[in-house]
């Protein structure tokens, strides 16, 4: 094949932003913005004509935030349920305490200074963990998905590790690391990287063949041909990792707080069930779920400027 072709496959394939002068060899219709009615917003008939395929996301738009309010509507009917549980006898106060009686429970802490201690050192310590585990989730997962002889070798006893339940790692990590704040993100990371690990790995082995080759034929190898071609192939799959990530992340940080800890949300979990303060073991619930919402949709929202950017 000649170079003016492989320029112009590579073009047509999507991944013409890394060849020089690709679009200038390649045909109308190809590459982005290099023909009438192609590429995102340049040249005539770009996404602001209606019939583009642009119009429709644009005509979706208003719908976007009227589907956030409906997503209120399901916690508004719980809390409403929670409320007419514990005010209507089916419950006693010390079995489920109303809504009111935590938000005071919040309020008490929160004028202590206490509750705001509690939040950040959780949020650190995931957030910590989060960026080891993920970090070195991307680079084995890398590894595996691109080399057989890799997935051979380190394959099973990574599947092995993965199996192990997060409150088994407590122990040895105590002995190893101790009871201070080395061990928890320690444990944030084990949960964060099985997630990423897993979808970059299996997303890797499945990127089209057509697109690597296009790569190659630019000269691009290695590193490089990882980070231009096959990882933006993949990026949905790596921020759906990342994601579920996020969230095995919280899930182990309560297991590391709840034996060997004195702040955070998973200490105000126990300190609460062995002092009987029902309201505040449900305040450290409510706040689990609002900051692992919050964090979600953080991720969320880099998603949409990830794939718009790179994929």
């Amino acid at each position: 094949m000649s170079g003016a072709g492989r320029e112009t496959v590579v073009a047509g394939t999507g991944i013409g932003t890394f060849a020089t002068g690709a679009s200038a060899v390649a045909g109308p219709g190809t590459g982005p913005g290099t023909g009438p009615g192609t590429g995102p917003g340049t040249g005539p008939g770009t996404g602001a004509e209606p019939g583009s395929p642009a119009a429709p996301d644009a005509a979706r738009r208003p719908g976007r935030g009227l589907g956030a309010l409906a997503g209120l509507v399901l916690p508004a009917v719980l809390v409403a349920a929670w409320h007419v549980l514990s005010t209507a006898g089916v419950f006693s106060a010390v079995e489920l305490p109303a809504p009111l009686r935590v938000l005071e429970a919040g309020a008490d802490l929160l004028a202590r200074g206490e509750l705001w201690t509690h939040v950040q050192i959780s949020t650190q310590r995931v957030l910590l963990g989060f960026a080891v585990g993920g970090s070195l989730g991307l680079a084995l997962g890398a590894l595996l998905g691109l080399s057989r002889r890799a997935e051979v070798l380190l394959g099973p006893t990574v599947g092995a590790f993965r199996a192990v339940p997060s409150l088994a790692w407590v122990p040895l990590l105590l002995i190893w690391v101790g009871i201070g704040e080395d061990s928890k993100v320690t444990l944030v990371a084990i949960g964060a990287f099985f997630p990423v690990f897993t979808t970059v790995s299996g997303a890797l082995r499945h990127v089209d063949r057509h697109l690597v080759e296009a790569g190659r034929a630019f000269g691009l190898r290695g590193l490089s041909l990882l980070t231009t071609v096959q990882l933006p192939a993949v990026l949905p799959a790596i921020i759906s990792g990342l994601r579920l990530a996020l969230a095995q992340g919280w899930l182990f940080l309560v297991a590391a707080e709840l034996i060997a800890a004195s702040m955070g949300l998973g200490f105000l979990l126990t300190d609460s069930q062995n002092n009987g303060r029902t309201d505040r073991l449900l305040l450290a619930i409510v706040l689990l779920a609002v900051l692992g919402k919050l964090s979600d949709a953080v991720l969320g929202v880099f998603e949409r400027w990830a794939i718009t950017k790179w994929a």
